[in-house]
């Protein structure tokens, strides 16, 4: 870490002394800066006897412990008709009590030690997680072993729990954006389990049972990879894991379920909400690419120049020049195990919904019609290996990266070799992802708001689907 923050110094000193040079005459547009170099921290890999692999970093400069667990699972897994299983799951492990301790005495024990343990399960995957200081790490890691492996779903937790879901599903029609966000993911990813969401009569039906089923396949000790970083003592740390993760002799094969990649299916579609508000939202997209796609570091600048910047082409038209919204942006979530999307995202006035449609929309094809020119391709490299160094701010963000890239299947030297494939990448690089990747032509495009004073009908932009936003408990 103090490597780090020297580096950081560095470029401080670096950015003072140009300032110092020139005075008051420094333009920051035409500021040069040496070239910065930044080794990228190492964490130890080893295997404990059960065969989970296990990320150390020791790091004493306080006296705490960070250890998180990996599980390969997610809400991909949801039995039909059960969506929402897996997040419940998730946070009924901690909040259910574990090992046989109630609940209640957990919280209050981590409390009274000033330490944490959470845990939850996303799209893709479960996370188990822990922070100490050194002197309560060895009581803390038991109770991170038992949430992880031996959840007790206490039955008041777990009704609890579901009845938070279908409140928060009452109340979701409630934010135009969360609407919006709801209805782009079930469009992109239609007839795939990452575009089914959990509904009144799928929370109704989860069980404890279901929970303790899905927990007992998921979360064994050879599905996961741990992270480690802290004061800790090394020989000392792995006696103890050791002893805590064992393979218990008559455990079944471990067979995960196939999910297929979503259909690469690209066909436009307009879903239109009606919500009277005076702010219209506004959500465009279609599938993107996985990690694996040789255009990842193009499509990483083209983002910058695109969308993902303050000097963006979209904020420069529709925020600087139009004063048309905020915030407008854009992105394409690289997939990690299943295919991401690309969205572009903003709000306006509902008087100036159909305007900000059709900008962003042109904005998006341009970049497909000549190359971007040489200073954003500058400032966009610059901007990403520059700011490279900012995913290694504490040893915890160090370990877990480092488990996170075993967990998904990236090559080994992946980090080390970023920054040079970004450098690498010229205008034509840019511009060819563009073309194979950018298909405005077949966004799914949502809108909220209040269609009586849209500027222009949304039939302007293709047949209109409209949303159902009633509320159905029963």
């Amino acid at each position: 870490m103090k490597r780090l923050i020297f580096s950081l110094l560095a470029i401080l000193c670096t950015v003072t002394a140009v300032f110092a040079a020139d005075g008051a005459k420094a333009n920051p547009r035409t500021m040069t800066f040496p070239e910065l170099h930044f080794d990228i921290p190492k964490a130890e890999r080893v295997v404990l006897e059960c065969g989970m692999p296990v990320y150390l970093l020791h790091d004493p400069e306080l006296p705490i412990i960070n250890v998180t667990a990996l599980v390969h699972t997610g809400s991909v897994y949801d039995p039909a008709g059960k969506s929402g299983l897996a997040s419940l799951t998730g946070a009924v492990m901690r909040s259910g009590g574990a090992g046989g301790v109630p609940p209640e005495k957990i919280d209050d024990e981590l409390e009274f030690m000033a330490s944490a343990v959470e845990s939850g399960i996303g799209s893709d995957m479960g996370t188990v997680s822990l922070t100490s200081l050194t002197k309560n790490f060895d009581r803390t890691l038991q109770i991170f072993n038992d949430v992880l492996l031996r959840p007790d779903f206490s039955e008041n937790r777990v009704d609890l729990s579901r009845k938070q879901l279908i409140e928060g599903l009452r109340r979701e029609n409630d934010d135009p954006k969360a609407i919006a966000d709801r209805e782009i993911a079930k469009a992109i990813y239609a007839g795939h389990p990452l575009g089914i969401v959990p509904t009144f009569a799928s929370a109704k039906s989860i069980t404890r049972q279901d929970m303790v089923d899905f927990h007992r396949r998921f979360f064994r000790v050879d599905n996961m990879i741990l992270a480690v970083s802290g004061d800790f003592d090394r020989a000392a740390l792995l006696k103890r894991l050791n002893a805590m993760f064992v393979k218990p002799a008559k455990l079944p094969p471990l067979a995960l379920p196939v999910i297929p990649q979503p259909s690469p299916v690209f066909a436009p579609e307009v879903l239109y909400g009606n919500k009277e508000v005076n702010q219209s939202v506004i959500r465009m997209g279609h599938l993107g690419i996985t990690k694996d796609d040789p255009d990842i570091y193009a499509l990483r600048v083209l983002d910058y120049i695109l969308g993902g910047s303050f000097s963006s082409r979209l904020t420069l038209e529709i925020r600087t020049n139009q004063g048309l919204a905020y915030n407008v942006s854009s992105r394409f979530d690289i997939g990690r195990r299943f295919t991401g999307t690309f969205l572009a995202e903003t709000e306006t006035k509902a008087e100036s919904t159909g305007k900000t449609i059709g900008l962003m929309k042109d904005i998006i094809a341009g970049m497909t019609r000549q190359p971007v020119t040489d200073q954003e391709l500058k400032a966009a490299k610059d901007y990403i290996i520059n700011s490279f160094i900012f995913g290694f701010t504490s040893p915890a963000s160090i370990v877990t990266q480092r488990a996170r890239l075993e967990y998904y299947g990236y090559p080994a030297d992946f980090l080390e070799k970023y920054r040079a494939n970004v450098a690498r990448i010229t205008k034509e690089d840019v511009l060819g992802a563009a073309r194979r990747h950018l298909k405005p032509e077949a966004f799914k495009l949502v809108v909220v708001g209040d269609g009586a004073k849209f500027d222009k009908p949304l039939a302007t932009f293709g047949k209109v689907v409209e949303l159902n936003l009633k509320q159905v408990t029963e």
